[in-house]
């Protein structure tokens, strides 16, 4: 028996080794807090255009208890338009922030 595949092997380990600890850990994105939409009805648009500015693109009508997800301090709000999570069909889109409410409702 010769001593190359244990050299062969360690060569392995160690450079496997050194690569895995030059990589960075991944970071679970944090999911969105849970609300429900507090208004009658809220107009949930595709997305936000600054050159306007407002929300463009209507997707669909949320009415209420419409179950959401926005994290307070993590998504964007701009000028009173609130990134949200429709957990319905799992899409994203934008609707006014004082049309959520109900924190961790469900």
């Amino acid at each position: 028996m010769t001593r190359k595949p244990a050299l062969l092997l360690t060569a392995f380990a160690v450079t496997g080794a050194a690569l895995t600890a030059g990589t960075p850990a991944a970071t679970a994105v944090e999911p969105p807090e849970h609300a429900i939409i507090v208004c009658q009805d809220a107009t949930m648009y595709e997305n936000y255009d600054f050159s306007i500015p407002g929300p463009v693109h209507p997707l669909r009508t949320l009415t209420y208890g419409n179950k959401v997800g926005h994290t307070r301090g993590a998504h964007p709000v701009y000028n009173g338009w609130a990134s949200i999570q429709d957990f319905g069909p799992n899409d994203w889109g934008f609707v006014r922030i004082e049309c959520l409410g109900g924190w961790g409702s469900w």
